[in-house]
């Protein structure tokens, strides 16, 4: 392992210290943890990952936006 210095806002330090104490585990073993929960999260630097979101067209808006209400509710027959 490899040493790292890592400035933290009190407020973060304290929750974070005070989280290591319930859990009676080392301060160093939860931000680890959190680093490698983050990295599985956002993937490999080498990975090329490509973010778009899904696009629908779900054809023509029959309805005005001020009748939606009154639509919802209506009963069906």
């Amino acid at each position: 392992m490899e040493k790292l210095q890592i400035l933290f806002p009190e407020p973060q330090l304290r929750r974070l210290r005070s989280l290591a104490r319930r859990q009676d585990r080392p301060v160093s073993e939860l931000v680890r943890g959190a680093v490698e929960l983050w990295l599985n999260r956002h993937g490999d630097e080498t990975e090329v990952v490509h973010k778009i979101a899904p696009i629908y067209h779900c054809g023509a808006i029959l309805v005005d936006s001020t009748d939606l209400r009154q639509l919802a509710n209506e009963d069906r027959t």
